[in-house]
């Protein structure tokens, strides 16, 4: 199926998913517009996924409320369902990934969760 400008999409953007539309089509990316989160993007280095002993462990933040991304063709998809309310997208986002990392007792699940916190804290002042 062939995406348009205008579509209503998920997209994979580096470790974190998202539901926006898309603005623009570019040769072999598109430009989505973030409306919503659907999944908070790991922390840590992405080239050592699941590592805490790395030189620069990452505190990444998702994407901001209308901010857009160029992201590769293959990892938009279209979306036909309503979108979340950003804010309420992004607590649950959050929030689903703490609780993942709750359940694993690792020195990269400590990393990530002190990390997570702190976003938690600075999204939701």
């Amino acid at each position: 199926m062939e995406l348009k400008i205008g579509d209503t999409v998920t997209a994979i953007y580096k470790t974190g998913q998202y539901y926006g539309e898309i603005t623009r089509e570019l040769e072999d990316h598109y430009t989505v517009r973030v409306l919503a989160v659907k999944k908070h993007p790991m922390q840590g280095d992405l080239h050592h996924p699941k590592d805490a002993e790395v030189p620069f462990f990452h505190e990444r933040k998702a994407l901001a409320y209308r901010e857009q991304a160029n992201v590769p063709k293959p990892m938009v998809k279209p979306y036909s369902q309503q979108i979340p309310d950003y804010k309420e997208s992004l607590a649950q986002a959050i929030s689903s990934l703490i609780e993942s990392l709750e359940v694993e007792d690792t020195p990269f699940a400590k990393k990530s969760m002190a990390c997570l916190e702190n976003l938690k804290n600075e999204y939701f002042k």
